[in-house]
């Protein structure tokens, strides 16, 4: 929530600095909107690689059974 949060922020500022001329609350609203992006963007990145190490793990527990499973009936 603090992602969208930042996002919703930098927008805001952005627009404020725009509406009064101020460069400078302009540029504040982009660093936070960014600041947000990367954030979400973070998130994303993690969640797929928990995901692609959960797969990764279920697969060599299933290779490990197979062969455990042709050991046994040798």
């Amino acid at each position: 929530m603090g992602a969208l949060l930042d996002k919703i922020k930098g927008k805001v500022k952005k627009l404020e600095g725009r509406l009064t001329g101020d460069k400078v609350r302009t540029a504040q609203g982009k660093v936070e909107e960014t600041k947000g992006d990367v954030e979400i963007g973070a998130k994303r990145v993690v969640s797929k690689v928990k995901r692609t190490a959960g797969r990764a793990k279920r697969k060599i527990q299933r290779v490990g059974q197979r062969a455990r499973a042709k050991a046994r009936r040798r």
